[in-house]
């Protein structure tokens, strides 16, 4: 798996542990649905901009979700 596939997998993990669907998550950071689905199937690659706003969103670091030990 590539970066952006691990990214994705810790954000949707994350994001189910706290509570969120994907539609909550893309409105708290200011993005669009599809564009919150396709970051977690690595379909998009999303900014550092956009990692911080979902990390801070998931009240998580982005070394969080950049930890992708297990994940493999």
């Amino acid at each position: 798996m590539n970066f952006y596939e691990l990214l994705g997998k810790n954000i949707k993990r994350r994001r189910k542990a706290v509570g969120l669907t994907q539609q909550q998550l893309a409105d708290r950071i200011g993005i669009g649905l599809n564009f919150m689905g396709k970051i977690e199937v690595a379909f998009s690659k999303p900014s550092l901009d956009t990692v911080i706003l979902i990390a801070k969103a998931l009240e998580c670091s982005v070394s969080e979700l950049t930890d992708f030990s297990g994940l493999e």
